[in-house]
């Protein structure tokens, strides 16, 4: 779940950023006391996320806002649904709408995005997961409409687990000297993950206890040679040109994890509207 104080001090940049010195259009025409209503409505079908952080906006800008929220994080939408209504000052039902339209289309977007992977892999045992390829400053906000969307998350940020990527082996000279390394300097309480490229670089790494072997874009027929080989003593990820076409395929192969950046840099916004 996303922290209230969280998404608050987030939501009052963001208006901050909109609004600047004052809304010289909606100041102009609505005052402080003329009340109306307004609809949340889909434009498209989809997975809805970001409710609670649309309701925030209002919530910041005005007590007076009050926002009923008709459906629930992770509801499948279809197009023309009302979402949630929405009453108070026109004034700051104005203020807020770009904002909170902003949140709820880019979450909405990532959640329909995952779905449609996690769907696409259907009743096998693997699961699609994120990257540290997001927008930086909405990270904590991509990886929950990951989740609302039917995911699971990788690490949030480097501290959380230690990751060996290509350019780690060639600094440290070897894997082994790689894997060797990072040990003697990791807590207890942290996993180490090795991105390897070929076979070789597995068999290496396997007698080093390392508890998550990522396969970076490998084929199908060396990817299943390598679940082969790993033979479940670490957890077997897959990453490297996963797109909604093949990610059906390459969980066939028996790993356990998919990691795609495209269910979040490549998510598009979903289509909600707010209707006076």
């Amino acid at each position: 779940m996303l922290s209230n104080f969280f998404v608050e001090d987030h939501v009052k940049a963001a208006l901050m950023e909109d609004i600047g010195f004052g809304d010289v259009t909606t100041e102009s025409i609505v005052g402080e006391d003329e009340i109306f209503e307004a609809s949340l409505v889909a434009r498209c079908e989809g997975i809805i996320c970001g409710l609670n952080v649309f309701k925030t906006v209002f919530k910041i800008l005005s007590d007076r806002v009050k926002v009923d929220l008709l459906v629930k994080d992770g509801d499948a939408i279809k197009k023309g649904d009302v979402l949630a209504k929405i009453k108070g000052p026109g004034k700051y039902l104005l203020l807020g709408e770009r904002v909170s339209l902003n949140y709820i289309q880019r979450m909405s977007g990532i959640a329909t995005e995952t779905n449609k992977y996690q769907k696409a892999i259907g009743d096998l045992p693997c699961k699609i997961v994120d990257t540290r390829k997001t927008t930086p400053g909405f990270r904590a906000f991509e990886k929950y409409s990951v989740k609302v969307g039917g995911g699971a998350l990788h690490r949030f940020n480097l501290s959380d687990c230690a990751m060996i990527k290509d350019n780690h082996i060639k600094v440290a000279g070897s894997v082994t000297n790689a894997i060797k390394k990072v040990r003697e300097n990791l807590s207890h309480a942290h996993k180490i993950e090795l991105e390897c490229d070929t076979i070789d670089q597995i068999k290496e790494a396997l007698p080093l206890g390392v508890e998550i072997i990522m396969l970076d874009n490998m084929d199908l027929a060396t990817m299943k040679e390598a679940v082969k080989l790993i033979d479940h003593k670490a957890v077997v990820e897959a990453s490297g040109n996963v797109h909604l076409e093949t990610v059906r395929a390459i969980a066939e192969c028996g790993v356990d994890i998919i990691s795609s950046s495209a269910i979040v840099a490549k998510a598009p916004t979903l289509d909600i509207a707010l209707d006076m």
